[in-house]
């Protein structure tokens, strides 16, 4: 069985920008594991002479024409923003943190 340590659940929910309690942390780290051994299972599996899919239910491909059209004026794109500055969409700033 994968067991994940307790830094590596800390790295994960830094890198999702989670702040996890020690509880949800030890319930993380016990999922995650779980997540890997079953993981580790499918590893096992022969998968040779078995075709690669992307699906695995059939699908015809859905195409239009690929022609050109208008798109929205720089107004109509800025108009639903919580806020904007001199034409631009301003968003919190989340480097660093």
């Amino acid at each position: 069985m994968a067991n994940i340590s307790q830094k590596e659940v800390e790295h994960v929910a830094k890198l999702a920008r989670l702040d996890l309690t020690e509880p949800e942390k030890t319930l993380f780290g016990e999922q995650l594991s779980q997540i890997l051994t079953f993981v580790e299972q499918l590893q096992e599996v022969s998968t040779e002479g078995i075709p690669l899919t992307a699906s695995v239910a059939e699908q015809e491909p859905f195409l239009r024409e690929d022609l050109p059209r208008e798109g929205l004026t720089q107004q109509q794109a800025l108009s639903n923003a919580p806020d904007s500055s001199e034409g631009f969409f301003v968003v919190p700033k989340i480097i660093g943190k």
